[in-house]
């Protein structure tokens, strides 16, 4: 039977409808491309709102968000039924979004508790210092955990200075991004890697080259540039024009939190260790029990941090809920949104973005690991990171003892595309969102979409080129 417009045949529709079809979720394989027109709409959305129309955007992106989630919803359901939409929409709620949000809130809660009051002197050994321990921790605690640990102490500790947006950029290249690449914990695609068996240290052991040679070549170019800022004419930091002078003695407040942030790390780590083998049926979609486990935890970290932080950390962080109003309002139309595209790149080379899949296998059939590095990392750079890290993991083969031995390059390009080129776009990576409008809420203006990807695209894209020179 000929296909319309829909990408799909009459039969194709009804099977998509069934409950089969429905378990299994859309057949990327009979998707055309314009089913990404809402996604696209959406970035595009995200890109341009806040540049053309600042005031409205800023009172109704949520809304926007929830344009483009009914542009996608409303026409799927019309082509291929309520069934495989409601399932569609309810598995990237109960599987994805349901889950990112919760440990985003926890640990944008938990950290916003923490606060070091006093201020530091925001010169460029103390800013690349504090972007050093971010790094480091970003592995540990997670980037999310690490950005919201130290961007409120770094702006306070540059907020009389005339330059400051590269530190706050250069925070997000490195803290929010590029230093969560050695362990599951650091990122979400690696956390992904390690429930689909990957080992734990695995990520150390392989491409712990790959992310010192970017973050500290990284750490180098900051501190020339915040060097040069700093030596300028009337750059060097005045007391009396200082709204949170240095002279004013450093404590830390909130310290409780760091707690709750080990439990918050903890429970992660549980829900990729522990497998009772108990699975529930949400809607058509399966849900396992240390998931459901970890969630509620997660939600109990929130709240104890809520109950027992003091009052006034959070008001010396000048703590509030718009910057996860943000990401939750724009990544609700994102995951939905995200739908089609992410079934098309799963469907391979039968898909209508197969020659996405065709570019990362060369002539003889094997894979061409600079080009998993790139494909990875690109399409993380503006779709979520994790559902694109499992494209190319199961493009490679999808097993993981293979990957980690004969594989192990192929798998190494994957990791590394996934984390480090989430710093390319704002979207590449939740924290990313959060640090600017953290940053914004602080007064500092931030590059617009584009103006950040002048950012990446002059000084990150010419260090991945070396990476690849150098390691794939």
């Amino acid at each position: 039977m000929h296909k319309g417009i829909w990408g799909a045949s009459a039969a194709t529709a009804l099977m998509l409808a069934s409950p089969v079809a429905r378990a299994a979720g859309p057949d990327g394989a009979q998707l055309v491309a314009w089913w990404g027109l809402p996604f696209a709409g959406l970035l595009l959305s995200i890109a341009l709102g806040p540049l053309l129309a600042p005031a409205f955007w800023h009172h109704h992106f949520g809304k926007i968000a929830a344009f483009w989630g009914a542009a996608f919803f409303v026409p799927f359901a019309a082509a291929f039924g309520l069934g495989a939409a409601w399932y569609g929409a309810v598995h990237a709620v109960v599987a994805e979004y349901i889950p990112f949000v919760v440990l985003l809130t926890a640990l944008f809660t938990t950290a916003g508790g923490i606060c070091v009051h006093g201020n530091l002197r925001g010169g460029p050994w103390l800013n690349t210092g504090l972007l050093t321990l971010g790094t480091i921790l970003a592995s540990i605690m997670g980037t999310t955990g690490a950005a919201m640990l130290l961007i409120r102490p770094l702006i306070r500790a540059n907020d009389n200075r005339k330059h400051n947006v590269h530190v706050v950029v250069f925070f997000i290249f490195l803290v929010a991004n590029a230093g969560g690449s050695l362990t599951p914990l650091g990122d979400p695609p690696l956390f992904l890697g390690f429930l689909q068996g990957v080992d734990f240290f695995w990520t150390t052991v392989h491409i712990w080259p790959e992310t010192l040679f970017i973050c500290v070549t990284l750490l180098l170019l900051f501190f020339l540039i915040d060097a040069y800022h700093f030596r300028q004419k009337g750059e060097r930091l005045i007391e009396e024009l200082d709204p949170t002078p240095h002279a004013a003695p450093l404590r830390l407040e909130g310290k409780r939190n760091f707690v709750l942030l080990a439990a918050a790390v903890g429970l992660v780590l549980m829900s990729g260790l522990w497998k009772p083998g108990v699975t529930f049926d949400v809607f058509g979609t399966p849900v396992e029990l240390q998931n459901i486990v970890r969630d509620a935890g997660l939600i109990a970290v929130t709240l104890i941090s809520l109950a027992i932080t003091p009052r006034t950390a959070r008001e010396g962080n000048g703590f509030n809920w718009e910057p996860m109003k943000e990401v939750a309002k724009l990544f609700a139309g994102i995951f939905l949104t995200i739908i089609p595209v992410v079934a098309i790149l799963r469907a391979g080379d039968a898909g209508a973005l197969g020659w996405v899949v065709r570019l990362v296998t060369g002539a003889n059939g094997a894979p061409d690991n600079d080009m998993y590095f790139w494909a990875t990392g690109l399409l993380s750079s503006f779709l979520d990171n994790a559902p694109t890290y499992l494209v190319f993991f199961n493009t490679a083969g999808g097993d993981a003892a293979t990957l980690m031995t004969s594989g192990a390059a192929t798998l190494a390009a994957i990791s590394a595309g996934a984390v480090f080129m989430g710093a390319n776009t704002y979207i590449g990576n939740a924290p990313n969102f959060m640090v600017k409008a953290i940053a914004e809420q602080r007064g500092i203006r931030m590059p617009s979409f584009f103006g950040y990807m002048l950012w990446s695209g002059s000084i990150l894209l010419p260090l991945f080129v070396l990476t690849t020179l150098i390691f794939f």
